[in-house]
């Protein structure tokens, strides 16, 4: 019996350990089934005082309701930020071009219009995003596969930001 005994001990200690193996040569479910994020860029800043490669600014002044006084753009490439500025120094309106990475493209959308919170839109054709009306205004973020574009407005109408974007994609060719 006491042979049966220390058997019994050493197959259970077997089957144990060959149990334990095969448990720890799977993936835990949460590291197969959780989303990568990418890493998106930070937040552009002007560096030179010059005008808009993609908008113009009496269009800006126009579609936005207020006169432009000055433009600064990024040193952001291929796209720079573009950032106009009002006749007392404010920042009025922002328009921000990434291409690039698809998903760095997707999360910089949903970074400036959160799919969870904003109203969602497919203007132009064939691109996606979300607006909404924000604590300083207003924004308008669509993407198309790896091209985003974002326009914030100190006005708190979302339309005055679309017809900027939709400016800038034609503007840009994208």
């Amino acid at each position: 019996m006491g042979r049966l005994l220390v058997l019994g001990v050493v197959s259970a200690a077997l089957l144990a350990g060959c149990s334990s193996a095969t448990e720890s040569q799977e993936p835990p479910p949460s590291a197969s089934t959780a989303a990568t994020t990418p890493a998106l860029p930070p937040e552009p800043e002007p560096s030179a005082d010059q005008p808009c490669p993609y908008l113009d600014t009496d269009f800006v002044s126009r579609a936005n309701g207020q006169m432009v006084d000055k433009v600064s753009t990024s040193a952001d490439t291929p796209h720079p930020t573009c950032f106009f500025y009002r006749p007392d120094g404010g920042l009025q309106l922002t328009v921000r071009v990434y291409s690039g990475d698809p998903a760095v493209a997707t999360g910089l959308v949903d970074q400036a219009a959160p799919v969870d919170t904003s109203n969602p839109t497919e203007q132009p054709a064939g691109w996606s995003g979300g607006y909404e009306a924000t604590d300083d205004g207003a924004v308008y973020a669509v993407v198309k596969e790896g091209d985003a574009v974002i326009v914030t407005t100190n006005q708190g109408q979302s339309v005055k930001a679309r017809k900027v974007a939709l400016e800038a994609i034609t503007g840009l060719g994208i």
